[in-house]
């Protein structure tokens, strides 16, 4: 699959993408991670994206014209699903992002400043998606955490398919070398249970702790 992200800051998508495992998965053709310049379909010779909002209130607003544009471009003869990332959006979940991992052309549209103008969503047929509750400067960090939590979804991708967290009955403790580990004078030792070898045990314990939270 193909993630195009339409944002102000390509830079920093393509400083995580083309990293660790998602730059992996690209050098070995699992994914493509294209990035996009807004400003290159502002329509004047500033690159100005942004507008005051009708209505007043605080910050600047996305225009929908290069949102538009930009994503019309990259449409072009693909069947392609448009998201827009955004505070008040759909959650992004492990279901969501299994199902997007289905998709051949994912065009993200990080958003900035108070939002996009909402009739580019119209227009373009978009969902809107948040990665929580809480808001950040721009969309970019949201925008790689949805190509994140899809990639992991995407066969090769990891290196093992139970690597997949969500679907093992662990808890978020895990433990390795060595079995005492001393800080100022105080030993922190590896339940014992991990070291019996006993599986069945070992995942009742994992199982235990992961419902107690």
């Amino acid at each position: 699959m193909t993630f195009h992200v339409i944002t102000l800051f390509p830079e920093v998508v393509e400083a995580y993408a083309n990293a660790s495992i998602l730059g992996r998965a690209q050098k070995q053709k699992l994914l493509k991670v294209k990035t996009y310049q807004l400003r290159d379909t502002a329509g004047n010779k500033w690159g100005k994206v942004d507008e005051r909002p009708y209505g007043g209130g605080p910050g600047m607003v996305l225009r929908a014209e290069p949102v538009i544009k930009a994503a019309e471009k990259i449409c072009k003869g693909k069947k392609t699903k448009v998201l827009i990332t955004s505070p008040g959006g759909k959650p992004l979940t492990n279901a969501y992002a299994k199902k997007l991992a289905k998709e051949k052309n994912v065009i993200i549209v990080c958003g900035r400043y108070e939002g996009v103008d909402a009739r580019a969503k119209k227009v373009l047929k978009a969902e809107e998606v948040s990665t929580g509750p809480y808001v950040l400067t721009g969309g970019e960090v949201p925008a790689l955490a949805i190509i994140d939590a899809t990639a992991r979804q995407t066969r090769g991708v990891l290196g093992k398919l139970e690597s997949l967290e969500e679907g093992r009955i662990a808890s978020h403790d895990v433990y390795t070398r060595p079995e005492v580990l001393k800080v100022k004078g105080k030993d922190y030792r590896v339940p014992k249970v991990f070291l019996t070898g006993h599986h069945a045990k070992i995942d009742a314990a994992r199982a235990k702790k992961r419902s107690q939270g």
